[in-house]
């Protein structure tokens, strides 16, 4: 094709100075046919020529189709279908083709099948996206690797972060409850892909959703919606944020003592930034949401509790297991059947009106309250001395003293033995009221046990009995056992003339 040039050249050879067409042709290496087309032409145009004929391909393209249907299904990740590997399979089919035939032909095949995607328009209130990333954050000084939860509203722009150390169901919850209550409001449809703690299973027409989602998402009334299977871009707009994020606000990675702290703090720079970022027409982000807010819907009453409940076993060792870490319950419930509801950072144990709550623990993880075993090893000394630093760390002062005291004097075997009866008596009288006994008992470097001896439960207060206005003027008077004993005397007299009768 002739450039614009070329053409203002041709045409002023042909109409000002009236040279003939094979002359310019002649004159700047151009066919005649070129040369008479630009006579009545003012721009350059493109002409198609008629497609070439391909008697090889023509041979072998029903193969390389029958091919390429039968070897898709049996492909994933980066074992893909390739130019070279149908090539060779067509030549040890006895096929003649070469690398530039075949590579062309499934070029075109692909653009042939390229997705088009439609511009979308988004609403106030009507459409958000959510999803979770893996990020590296710095807690304390150790780096680890945790997961960003991410609601963005398409129509303002503005986003929600938080970081949990899973990427599990009772996470993807509690970023929900949090999301809603940072934006005050509900928008009508939450876009997903098919995260596992969303869906159990991907039907043809729709998806079977987990219990506890399809409840958080009733309790809130908004409509979850998912992308198709493998398609993440139907909710491109969460996917570019979230990369986006990762490169612009955790970069160098983040620190903070807790990952709530660095929580707070990304989610504070995200809110900064959207009072200056601005679309095309000049409008921020904040702007946009306080527009948006008011389309949103309104809160319920209370907030949905982002929880899992687990049915759970209380093992001999009176320990519970949820999700491979161990936990302790008072020793009664040893045996029983109890209830866990695992939350984001505890887990709570329910047993008959009873409840405990522990720190939430990783797999493999093991969190033990000697508390709870109070009154097993007030009865077994030998298991007081394997525990003993343990079990006085956590009871605190002055039984971390006591401790130090009874090793001293005594040597361990013998201290646990003191110990354990001391324990014993924080099963009777309450923890409070032994510790009291003991800083007494502990005066300067000494022990006294003889002062733990005199420690007494206190006396019960006085209950009052009401008594019916009939019966006031009565005096009961207090019985007597020699009353009785007389009473059973004459009871015997009686049986005795009876029988002589």
């Amino acid at each position: 094709m002739l450039s614009m040039d070329q053409v203002a050249v041709v045409r002023h050879k042909l109409l000002v100075e009236g040279l003939s067409a094979r002359r310019v042709a002649r004159e700047m290496g151009l066919s005649r046919n070129t040369v008479r087309r630009y006579r009545g032409l003012s721009e350059p145009i493109r002409v198609e020529a008629a497609g070439r004929r391909r008697p090889t391909l023509d041979v072998v393209r029903e193969r390389i189709d029958a091919l390429l249907e039968e070897w898709t299904p049996r492909t994933g990740g980066k074992q893909r279908i390739t130019g070279s590997r149908v090539l060779r399979q067509l030549r040890s089919e006895g096929y003649r083709a070469g690398h530039t035939l075949v590579r062309a032909y499934l070029a075109e095949l692909r653009l042939r099948t390229a997705e088009v995607f439609v511009p979308l328009v988004h609403r106030p209130g009507d459409s958000g996206q959510v999803d979770f990333f893996e990020v590296l954050v710095e807690i304390a000084g150790e780096r680890r690797k945790v997961w960003m939860f991410l609601l963005r509203l398409m129509y303002s722009g503005r986003d929600f972060v938080w970081l949990y150390g899973r990427g599990d169901q009772v996470s993807l919850l509690d970023g929900h409850v949090r999301a809603f209550e940072a934006m005050d409001g509900v928008v009508r449809r939450l876009v997903y892909d098919n995260l596992k703690p969303a869906v159990t299973r991907v039907l043809r027409r729709g998806r079977d959703l987990a219990e506890r989602f399809q409840a958080m998402a009733s309790h809130y009334a908004f409509e979850p919606c998912f992308a198709r299977p493998g398609e993440g871009h139907d909710k491109g707009g969460v996917e570019s944020r979230g990369g986006h994020l990762r490169l612009q606000h955790m970069v160098p990675i983040p620190q903070g003592e807790s990952l709530a702290a660095i929580a707070r703090a990304l989610q504070a720079d995200l809110d900064a930034e959207a009072t200056t970022k601005a679309d095309a027409a000049g409008r921020t982000v904040a702007e946009r949401f306080r527009e948006e807010q008011g389309a949103l819907r309104p809160l319920p009453a209370t907030p949905y509790e982002a929880r899992r409940v687990v049915p759970v076993s209380v093992s001999s060792r009176s320990l519970v297991q949820v999700e491979g870490a161990a936990y302790s319950v008072p020793c009664r419930w040893a045996r029983r059947e109890a209830t866990a509801y695992v939350s984001v950072e505890s887990v709570r144990f329910v047993l008959g009106g009873e409840e405990v709550i522990r720190p939430r623990q990783g797999f493999g993880g093991r969190s033990v309250a000697y508390r709870h075993y109070l009154p097993e090893l007030a009865r077994k000394p030998q298991a007081v001395r394997q525990v003993a630093p343990e079990l006085v760390a956590e009871l605190g002062e002055p039984f971390g003293r006591l401790w130090g005291l009874l090793v001293t004097s005594h040597g361990e075997l013998e201290g646990a033995r003191v110990l354990a009866r001391v324990l014993g008596a924080v099963v009777d009288h309450g923890e409070e009221a032994v510790a009291g006994a003991l800083v007494g008992a502990m005066a300067g470097d000494r022990l006294d046990l003889g002062a733990l001896a005199r420690l007494r439960p206190p006396d019960p207060p006085p209950r009052e009995i009401e008594i019916p206005e009939a019966l006031r003027g009565y005096t009961i008077e207090s019985a007597c056992a020699a009353d009785y004993d007389a009473l059973l005397a004459t009871v015997e007299d009686l049986s005795l003339a009876v029988a002589h009768e």
